[in-house]
Parts: C-alpha cells; structure tokens; sequence
C-alpha cells in the first residue's frame, strides 16, 4: 500500500445564498474538491435567510440538519420539512431546481455536502429522498453514540460508494473505522478537538486521509465530528457555481 497521505485544513467563513454563514471546507481558493467530494459546508441560517430557488446538475447532495429545520421543494413536486436530526438527498443528475429554506424561529444549523456522479450517471433523472431523525440507525460505542448517515445499514440510499458518519465522543475515548482501501475522505469536526491518525484537528477543521484502511480518531476533549470518506472517481472535475459537469 501507498503511504499514507494525512493533512490538515480549516474551514473558510463566508456567506452563501440569503444570508447564510457557511464554514467551508471546498470549494475553496486553491482548494476546490477532493474526489469524490465537490462540497462541504457547515451552515447557519438565520431567520428569514437561506436559499432561494436555484439550479443544480451533474452530483448528489445531503443536507444534515443539526439545529431548527430545513424545508426543500423543488420542480419534481417535493415540498418537505426537515427537522433536527434528520437528512435529506436530492440527486440532481441532468438538472433540478430547489430552495431551502429555514422553518423555525431559531438559527437552523447543519452540513451541507455535494458527492459528484461519475460521467456515466451524469444524466440521471433528478430524484429526493428525505429521512427522518428516527430512521437513522443509531448505535452506542464506548464513551459514545455514533449515527450512520450513509454506508452499510443506512437508510439513505446513494449513487456512489460513501460512508458518512456523525459521532459523538466524550474526552479521552477512541473510534477506530475500517474503509475500503480505496476509498479517501476526511474527518471533520463540529466540536471539540481530536487526534486522527495523530494529526491534531480543532473545531471547523478537517484531517484529510488516503491511503489507509484503519483510520484511528482519539478525542482530547469531549467532540462531534463527521467521517466521510467515497471512492474517487479519477475523473476531471468541471466544477462552476452550482453545477458539477
């Protein structure tokens, strides 16, 4: 096996859409994806902010709603409200249009995450899919609880190999995760600070990891982080706005 490849970014703080905050891993100046993953936000909408309706093509993405609520619809007739807790997936493929918009008096928080489609699925017809905070499986591990968002035993079903985990770690425990050997990803976190594969990973940062199959997380303190890891396509990335050709 290659040596492994580990490093270590901070997300950028801007604003997307209406109003929203989003910390942002990619795209970024010089950084604009990490195959197969085309973007990750971590947002905050406000009340009375959000995203208008806009278009999409060419990829997958998953809303992860941490805080508040979400409500998407779109041209294919979907208008639905997802709480804390809960995701949503809309296929984009050859095109759709949608909105996501906060429906609650609070600051509605969560992930936002795009997984490109290979060029042979880029002209899917445009799908949704919503799964509720009570179809997730859940499991507890020591010192914790972790949910399976996509990857084995998920409910969410998509196009590409991924997993996508949420965990939740008090100070001083580990996780260890198998992935297949060529597949690469990243571990972000939302709270906290940990230790992956011995690279130190604060708040709003992310440890990036190839070339392994064993990935070790030690908590320093207590922490919510996110493992996502896909297998890349090795295909050229044409990437523009909201469009992924």
């Amino acid at each position: 096996m290659s040596q492994k490849n580990i490093f270590v970014r901070s997300a950028v703080t801007g604003a997307e859409g209406e109003n929203a905050i989003v910390n942002r891993l990619f795209p970024v100046q010089g950084f604009m994806n990490y195959d197969p993953f085309v973007l990750w936000d971590d947002f905050t909408i406000h009340p009375g902010a959000g995203f208008p309706d806009h278009p999409h093509r060419g990829f997958e993405g998953i809303t992860y709603v941490l805080q508040g609520a979400v409500n998407h619809s779109d041209n294919l007739g979907n208008n639905t409200t997802v709480q804390a807790g809960g995701l949503q997936r809309f296929t984009a493929g050859k095109g759709i249009i949608h909105s996501e918009m906060p429906s609650s008096d609070i600051d509605t928080k969560g992930i936002q995450m795009w997984v490109n489609l290979p060029m042979d699925l880029k002209q899917l017809e445009p799908d949704y899919q919503q799964v509720n905070a009570a179809e997730i499986n859940e499991k507890n591990i020591t010192g914790g609880r972790v949910r399976i968002l996509a990857g084995e035993n998920a409910a969410l079903k998509l196009h590409t190999r991924v997993i996508y985990q949420d965990v939740e770690l008090q100070a001083g425990n580990e996780y260890s995760l198998e992935i297949e050997p060529e597949m690469r990803g990243f571990i972000y976190v939302l709270t906290g600070e940990v230790a992956a594969l011995g690279e130190t990973v604060k708040q709003a940062q992310s440890c990036f990891i190839e070339n392994t199959e064993h990935v070790q997380i030690k908590t320093m303190l207590d922490a919510r982080f996110m493992c996502c890891f896909g297998v890349p396509h090795k295909q050229p990335i044409n990437q523009h706005g909201s469009y992924v050709d």
